[in-house]
């Protein structure tokens, strides 16, 4: 006879719900069994679906980048966009299928648009980079400016609508499995047909978001998704591209199985080991009661099997959700830290009527976080002080459709300049961002686009949480950026608690602080976990300080006021400069590279940082910004194009000031001398040399003599003044009285050659791997002419495509994705400029060949290895 398990059976046999969990339909686990013990069925456990194995799971995540096809469309003229909004006798969403796609006089369209005249794309795609940059006029140009001088906005109706369609066969095997379409992150105002009908729409920029479309699959048949974006609006005030810009996903199903982000790992790290909590979401999408176990095993850094959380029984109602959280403890527990960023995997099974009918990995990490208001940040009990940066996610070359392998390396840029924090400003990052901070060890501060409580805020805010919830990279969520006019209020403390209460319920092991460029103490300060302090202004948002008050009054004075409230520095410095320019060119909209020089920048970085180091109370710190980004060009509205408060350019060249982090957030030996030494017509003329350097002691070298030794002073630099004349400056680090680095800037001659860096010489042909490849201008002895703006012609053959170009000058106009994937050009500046080198889905040799007016050309291989690709729809 077999055994029916019931909720009142289960609960009898000792399982208890626990108490910590709200729903009702929440069972925890808290007493680990050998998971042996006889489980027996009956036959009304749901079935597997047709065609599946009983031995593996149906569930697919297929990649559905690849193949779309792409078009504008037009915000004024419902003709020009594909008939969307054009009166009809029914309307366009009078009936969800047949809307505008079919109408008597052409005709059904067998529920798509006509699209063999479309352009073929792959995703990530953003078709804001492709548009010309339009003039900026008038005294309100800045807003146009701000969002990096593309055509894009109420005012350009024609380039500001975007249609994608992808075309794609479902077997009739999978009839029975749920299908849903995952959207990574599509900017903006989505509207989403699948075969001609009317599937749903998601108005964030920035949130992941999907629909279940199984009810309208055609299986064993040809099925058509259908998109339009709308990016008529803005959701930021910096450049915010459009399209489809992040990965695309058709999943499939077992109609019991893990709910999306349905995962939810925590763990308690105790003196030895560490306790390990998984809470699963099962959902039944079906019309039958389903009965089954579930069970989770856990792999070490090293792959191997570490723990097996044993088989639990479980009962779900048609159509119904249960969450059940199992225990289990680690006797021993690698732990992640930003040192050594250690992860762990759990893989859930769910089986039921003798089949596995789901099976969904997670990845996470062991840690524990504190924030402090005495003495800081704690990561495992060690105080580390946060040295972060803010980025937007926008790149050289690809605008914010960027590649995998990108993000990745940009993370790495800032670990290697001894950064261990990431503000995601201001928005939900893409998930592959996170992945290479789990990985590099780069503590992330997450932060929501919309400070809101209404529903829609509300549930951008959850999707993020959810998504994100089981990175170990993530310490501390942000609710909020500089809201000028509600931060400080009775009406900003209520939203704000709202958010709080929403995000806790989701993840209650993390703080929550907003970022606050003002109104400190007031307002959702009295709600805020940890205290975000933007800037150095605790009052009126943007007010000037008064002369003579200290940069760090209104922080000490909130600390004394607040002592039992921890605080972090949300966004600081803000210093302009761009690299290799040394003097502000207000005409070219160039800020000079070591003297601030305009009236918008803020904080010098050593200022700041002075600060935030000497007092153990600051958790840390987040400087804006990692890297140059489009928009935002002040204070050259006009003339510029991109900000230019990177501590990297837009390509991820370093400028001056990445070394003076390096000096003071780095471990290794660092000496940095600039600027550069050409400086033809100034002969006679004094020069402002400087060194970033945390050794011991440095002796500048001009022409041969020396011109003094310095000890620098903790987080400051090293100052000459130096009159000009050809040659060679040298410095010479030492420490403890050894000289150990010497750095040398020289006069250089003409121009005479081209060289290629490539950042790999080798990726993997899946489609997705990218090289970075950068190109400098040499003169004849091999010396980077640092002066130098030649056009650059790419040409490339073999197995690969060129996806953009760059050259980090924040005043370029030059096309960043070229027309051909085999062909591009673009302006060196100072010296140097960037090529993007995608793989295609065949391994070979890629020969990439680079030439100028009057330059030697250069040559470089690169190797596309076979790999397997992840899997994707054909």
């Amino acid at each position: 006879m077999s055994k029916q398990f019931t909720r009142r059976g289960i609960m009898k046999t000792g399982i208890a719900a626990s108490a910590a969990l709200i729903s009702s339909n929440a069972v925890a686990f808290e007493m680990p069994t050998s998971g042996n013990e006889p489980f027996e069925v009956d036959s009304v456990w749901l079935p597997a679906a047709d065609g599946t194995d009983a031995s593996h799971s149906p569930r697919q995540r297929l990649l559905l980048d690849f193949g779309w096809r792409f078009h504008l469309g037009d915000a004024n003229d419902a003709m020009k966009d594909f008939r969307y909004g054009a009166p009809t006798r029914e309307g366009t969403f009078a009936k969800a299928g047949q809307n505008w796609l079919h109408n008597a006089k052409e005709g059904p369209l067998q529920h798509s648009f006509d699209d063999s005249a479309w352009r073929l794309i792959d995703l990530p795609h953003d078709w804001a980079v492709e548009l010309p940059f339009e003039p900026i006029e008038g005294p309100e140009g800045s807003v146009h400016a701000a969002h990096g001088g593309k055509a894009l906005g109420r005012e350009y109706p024609t380039t500001s609508i975007g249609w994608y369609q992808r075309t794609f066969d479902i077997p009739a095997s999978d009839e029975g499995l749920r299908i849903s379409i995952e959207f990574d992150g599509v900017f903006r105002d989505s509207t989403v047909l699948f075969n001609g009908f009317y599937i749903g729409r998601n108005l964030s920029g920035y949130a992941p978001f999907s629909f279940d479309v199984t009810d309208y699959v055609k299986y064993g048949g040809s099925n058509v998704i259908t998109v339009r974006a709308d990016a008529t609006l803005n959701e930021g005030w910096y450049y915010e591209g459009a399209g489809i810009y992040r990965h695309t996903w058709l999943v499939k199903t077992h109609p019991l199985h893990v709910a999306q982000w349905g995962t939810c790992v925590r763990s308690e790290v105790r003196a030895k080991g560490a306790r390990v909590s998984v809470e699963t979401e099962l959902l039944n999408e079906s019309d039958t009661a389903a009965r089954g176990r579930l069970t989770s095993k856990i792999f070490g850094p090293d792959g191997a099997l570490v723990a097996t959380v044993p088989a639990r029984p479980f009962e779900i109602p048609a159509w119904g959700t249960i969450t059940i959280t199992s225990q289990v403890l680690l006797a021993e527990a690698k732990l992640w830290s930003v040192e050594e960023p250690h992860l762990y995997k759990v893989t859930t099974q769910v089986e039921s009527g003798g089949r596995i009918a789901d099976e969904h990995g997670t990845t996470f990490g062991i840690r524990s976080i504190r924030f402090d208001p005495d003495k800081g940040f704690f990561l495992n009990g060690k105080s580390v002080k946060i040295k972060g940066t803010c980025s937007h996610q926008d790149h050289a070359g690809v605008g914010i459709g960027v590649p995998d392998r990108m993000h990745y390396d940009r993370v790495a840029l800032l670990r290697q300049m001894g950064s261990n924090g990431w503000r995601t400003a201001h928005n939900p990052v893409a998930a592959e961002v996170l992945d290479a901070c789990d990985q590099l060890g780069m503590m992330v501060m997450a932060e929501t686009r919309i400070m809101a409580s209404t529903p829609e805020g509300l549930s951008e805010l959850e999707r993020m949480v959810k998504r994100d919830r089981n990175h170990p990279s993530i310490v501390i969520w942000s609710l909020a950026n500089e809201e000028y006019f509600y931060q400080g209020t009775p009406t900003g403390a209520r939203i704000i608690a709202s958010m709080k209460r929403a995000t806790k319920k989701l993840d209650p092991t993390r703080p929550v602080t907003g970022a606050m460029n003002g109104s400190w103490g007031r307002g959702m300060s009295n709600v805020v976990d940890v205290q975000g302090f933007n800037y150095f202004n605790g009052g009126i948002p943007d007010e000037k300080r008064p002369t003579g008050r200290a940069e760090t009054a209104d922080i000490d004075d909130f600390h004394a006021k607040f002592p039992r409230l921890p605080t972090i520095g949300t966004e600081m410095a803000n210093g302009k400069s761009v690299r290799g320019i040394y003097e502000t060119d207000p005409k070219r909209g160039y800020v000079a590279a070591y003297k601030p020089g305009c009236a918008d920048c803020k904080t010098p970085a050593e200022t700041w940082w002075t600060i935030f180091d000497e007092r153990p109370f600051l958790a840390g710190g987040f400087t804006w910004a990692g890297f140059d980004y489009r928009g935002e060009p002040t204070p050259y509205d006009h003339v510029a194009t991109g900000s230019q408060s990177g501590i990297l350019d837009i390509c991820g060249f370093p400028k001056d000031i990445y070394f003076y982090y390096k000096s003071w957030w780095g471990q290794e030996p660092v000496l940095h001398l600039f600027p550069h030494w050409n400086w033809q017509g100034k002969e006679g003329q004094a020069i402002d040399v400087r060194s970033y350097s945390n050794l011991d002691s440095v002796e500048l070298f001009v022409n041969g003599v020396s011109g003094g030794v310095q000890s620098p002073k903790r987080n400051s630099h090293l100052y000459w003044s130096v009159v000009y004349a050809p040659g060679v400056i040298e410095a010479r680090g030492m420490k403890q009285g050894k000289v150990v680095l010497t750095v040398r800037r020289e006069t250089t001659g003409a121009p005479a050659q081209l060289a290629l860096l490539p950042n790999r010489t080798s990726f993997q042909a899946n489609g997705e791997d990218v090289v970075s490849i950068a190109v400098e201008v040499r003169d004849a002895q091999g010396r980077l002419v640092p002066t130098d703006f030649s056009k650059v012609h790419f040409s490339l053959s073999g197995a690969g495509r060129i996806i953009g170009v760059g050259n980090g000058d924040p005043s370029s106009r030059e096309t960043d994705r070229p027309t051909s994937a085999h062909s591009a050009e673009r302006s060196a500046f100072s010296g140097q400029c960037m090529v993007f080198v995608q793989s295609v889905k065949q391994a070979g040799a890629v020969e990439l060949q680079v030439s100028s007016e009057g330059l030697a050309s250069a040559v470089a291989t690169l190797h596309s290895t076979a790999d397997v690709a992840r899997p994707a729809v054909a």
